[in-house]
């Protein structure tokens, strides 16, 4: 049987990130970089494309597993006939090179564990050359080398172009691996001691994660969430990966696949948001610094996505020797929507910009002007038709929601020069933009008869995204529009209590065959969208059951099947987290927050 998605914890050192399945398994890892290609890519293929499986022998599932409380390092359990052990999994931060530490530990009688490595570099395709060297066995192919050891030493063979060992631990007795990977032109990095990368991990993830000033109903959950966030920043430049993994359908063995280990303009204000409200004022500005370098240049230019370090080529293609997960294909690598225009990414950075100023991340005089040529752009752009936030493949057209956000770059360009009179900028000319593009939006993307907005001009779609027109101010939350428009996308849109996009299988707009599931970040919009207009007791509720969705480790991915009860969608998917943190706050801010 495959794994299912909710089957992987993640762990990572916020420069890349591996899942290890309920089996014991790594089966998904790219080093040295989130975007890097996989060694281990049994996620979308078999075991044949890489994998690294640590497990009582002959045993399956673990018993139990959970992440140490306010960490990133998980144990796994299994409870047999010989006894009991754990193996604590964990990626310390990185001095040069990316380490996977797995330590196994003997609980209770005498268990014989079998480790498993199957090195496969280039997504799986490529079988390195194995040698030994000074205690280690190295793999090396073109230009990537990884090393393995344990301490103690337990005896490793060669065997159908895997490593393998098998020892056995007793109560109390430990066994560390470190796998360590660096480019194979350079000398082997200085060696880690795994018990002290443990004892290291955990203590700076407590720090951090006693830094969180959220105290109100399921904190467990919003730190999870923080944490989540935290593990998909790349730490060189602060930006933070959509998610870990690419190509998890949207619809088992549909082709909805895409790649997601990119940065997203359009997550911006959310993340800050949450960063911010919870404490996290650092990684807010990391962020925030981010955005700026990434958007530096002609505004014309400005993308949706960029790469971790602010990269502009992120070429799409497909990867034919990968299965696909749960035979879902193709695998695609990079992401081809990078090229599309999406004109909510300007509100998207103006709001965001705005927001780091309210907030008093140090300001930058560059930043201004930089934010006025936005506005200038947009004084003409804004008319175009684009592709929306939703990345469609089906041709441009005039999305509600893209309309809404150039009104939001416009009205916080008003409001920075209102506070701020002694900035340079053309205030008559952007209140003036402003007035006409709100009534545009009210005229065109309104259906009166329904009494609704809709997925954008002239059409009778609808589109979950319309949830945000009170939450940005286009709307005030009591106007007989946003409430008749929140009724009708719960009504039109909802399956199975939660909330799609928008009518993918029925839908023009979309461009690609079958369906998908509810997307988890629209359901927390719903939350909050209820929330705003007084449905407060609603809103809980489903903020109670959107938790609820998380796996036994707390992750969330982008989608979820309400019929199959199964998650969908790359994982762990930032979008959602962000969503789980913001509604807390909007639900229990006022007792939750400190």
């Amino acid at each position: 049987m495959h794994p299912l998605i909710e089957d992987y914890a993640l762990i990572g050192d916020e420069q890349t990130a591996a899942l290890v399945g309920r089996d014991g398994s790594v089966d998904w890892l790219c080093l040295p970089r989130f975007d890097s290609a996989a060694c281990f890519a049994r996620l979308l293929g078999d075991e044949d494309n890489g994998h690294w499986r640590i497990a009582p022998q002959g045993a399956d599932l673990c018993t139990r597993r959970a992440y140490r409380p306010g960490t990133l390092v998980l144990d796994t359990e299994w409870e047999t006939a010989e006894g009991s052990v754990r193996v604590t999994d964990l990626m310390p931060q990185r001095d040069r090179a990316p380490d996977v530490v797995r330590i196994v530990e003997g609980l209770g009688g005498q268990v014989t564990v079998r480790s498993t490595l199957r090195l496969r570099f280039d997504y799986g395709s490529v079988v390195p050359w194995m040698r030994r060297s000074d205690g280690h066995r190295v793999a090396v192919a073109g230009p990537d080398s990884a090393w393995l050891r344990s301490e103690p030493a337990v005896r490793t063979w060669g065997e159908d172009f895997g490593t393998h060992a098998e020892f056995t631990v007793a109560e109390g007795e430990k066994v560390a691996f470190v796998l360590t990977w660096h480019p194979s032109h350079e000398p082997r990095p200085p060696l880690v001691d795994p018990y002290r990368s443990l004892e290291t991990s955990l203590a700076d993830w407590k720090a951090w994660t006693d830094r969180c000033r959220y105290d109100g109903p399921h904190r467990d959950a919003v730190v999870r969430s923080l944490i989540t966030l935290k593990a998909l920043t790349y730490a060189p430049t602060g930006g933070i990966v959509a998610a870990a993994t690419t190509s998890l359908p949207e619809e088992a063995g549909g082709v909805r696949n895409w790649d997601y280990r990119y940065c997203w303009l359009r997550d911006s204000t959310l993340t800050l948001a949450a960063l911010i409200a919870c404490g996290y004022h650092e990684e807010a500005e990391a962020w925030r610094n981010w955005l700026v370098r990434a958007v530096a240049g002609d505004p014309a230019d400005l993308q949706i996505m960029y790469g971790l370090a602010g990269e502009r080529r992120l070429p799409e293609f497909e990867v034919p020797w990968l299965s696909g997960f749960a035979d879902s294909r193709p695998v695609r690598i990079g992401n081809g929507a990078v090229d599309q225009l999406q004109l909510d990414v300007y509100g998207e950075v103006m709001d965001s910009l705005s927001l780091a100023r309210e907030a008093g991340l140090p300001t930058r005089p560059h930043l201004w002007a930089l934010q006025c040529a936005l506005m200038e752009f947009l004084g003409s752009a804004w008319r175009q038709p684009d592709e929306g936030l939703w990345e469609v493949r089906g041709g441009r057209r005039h999305f509600v929601h893209s309309k809404v956000m150039v009104w939001v770059a416009a009205d916080r360009a008003v409001r920075t020069l209102e506070a701020h009179p002694d900035l340079p900028g053309d205030l008559d000319g952007w209140r003036a933009l402003r007035d006409e593009i709100h009534r545009e939006v009210c005229e065109k993307g309104y259906d009166a008869d329904r009494n609704t907005f809709t997925q954008y001009y002239g059409s009778r779609e609808l589109d979950a995204a319309l949830l945000l027109i009170p939450r940005v101010g286009f709307l005030p939350p009591d106007d007989p529009r946003v409430i008749g428009t929140i009724d009708a996308v719960r009504d039109e849109l909802g399956h199975g209590g939660l909330l799609r996009r928008y009518s993918a299988a029925e839908s023009p707009v979309d461009g690609l065959p079958g369906g998908e599931g509810t997307f988890l970040a629209c359901s927390f919009w719903l939350a909050d969208a209820l929330h705003m207009t007084g449905r407060t007791k609603e809103a809980r509720e489903l903020f109670e059951r959107l938790v609820g969705l998380a796996n036994d480790v707390g992750l969330l991915s982008e989608e979820y099947d309400p019929v199959a009860g199964v998650q969908l969608g790359n994982v762990p998917q930032a979008f959602s987290h962000i969503g789980l943190v913001n509604t807390a706050l909007a639900l229990f801010g006022t007792e939750g927050a400190g």
